[in-house]
């Protein structure tokens, strides 16, 4: 039977441990601070960064993978005649999802590329559930439409502290919809259709709270929870009492609260939270 190694990019969120035990293969973004360049995750951790971030005279940049990188990787992983699936954050937000495609195409190896519609935990869901299901056999035709599944039955939401990050980093989709009256505003956003979307302003962190329990606690009516993330850029305390609310609402007690990777918190910047969650 044919091999499947799975290949995704920096924005995963995903533990050391959890890459390791699925054989997992992360292809890191590049960081831009200060005139230095770093690879995501793999040069500078996440508490590093945000104290660079915060200390750094103009606003972080990053980059995507380069094509070249893609096609070292896939080629390395296809020498032993291994099938490669290559799953990545939203192309609606970066083009490494493009430059991965563009390397399939050139590489001797079988490669299969998957946009994945999100970031971080979100795309973690469909990555490890990727692993698992390759280590099954199940063909990639079927794990593509797995992780269709996975994407129709996922959510996402971000809360900024600020919108600066998300604007000069030309990130803020739709979003573009909160600029104005944004003295003591917490935007809360979604992820559904890839790019960000407004769907809320709040002005403390205590509404922050009562609008997402409140949504998700509505949104999964019928339906069972199979994964929660938690993620934040410095943003504990919020992400601390928000779990609390969570676990009340949903029952679902299994998930940590986590830093995401330098290059979300490049766009969202300090203080801000993820909340995600699969439910089926």
């Amino acid at each position: 039977m044919q091999k499947i190694k799975v290949v995704t990019d920096s924005t995963v969120d995903l533990k050391k441990e959890v890459l390791d035990q699925y054989g997992i293969t992360i292809v890191p973004l590049t960081i831009f601070i200060d005139g230095k360049t770093y690879l995501d995750t793999v040069d500078i951790s996440p508490d590093e960064f945000l104290e660079k971030m915060k200390e750094a005279n103009e606003l972080p940049k990053s980059s995507q993978p380069s094509v070249g990188r893609f096609l070292e990787v896939y080629d390395e992983l296809g020498k032993d005649g291994s099938q490669v699936l290559s799953v990545h954050m939203t192309g609606k937000m970066s083009g490494t999802v493009r430059a991965a495609e563009q390397a399939a195409e050139m590489s001797q190896t079988d490669v299969t590329v998957v946009d994945s519609g999100y970031i971080s935990k979100a795309l973690g869901f469909q990555v490890v559930e990727a692993a698992k299901l390759s280590e099954q056999g199940v063909p990639v035709e079927e794990i593509v439409h797995q992780l269709q599944e996975i994407r129709s039955q996922t959510k996402l939401y971000i809360v900024v502290d600020t919108l600066e990050n998300l604007i000069k980093g030309g990130r803020i989709g739709r979003a573009k919809g909160f600029i104005g009256s944004l003295l003591n505003i917490k935007p809360i956003a979604n992820l559904d259709t890839g790019e960000l979307n407004p769907v809320a302003k709040v002005r403390s962190h205590a509404q922050v709270i009562k609008y997402l329990s409140a949504q998700i606690a509505e949104e999964i009516k019928g339906k069972k929870v199979i994964k929660i993330g938690l993620m934040h850029a410095e943003g504990y305390e919020l992400a601390s009492r928000l779990k609390e609310k969570l676990i009340e609402v949903t029952g679902f007690d299994d998930f940590e609260i986590e830093t995401t990777t330098p290059i979300i918190s490049t766009h969202t910047g300090v203080g801000a939270l993820g909340l995600m969650y699969w439910a089926k």
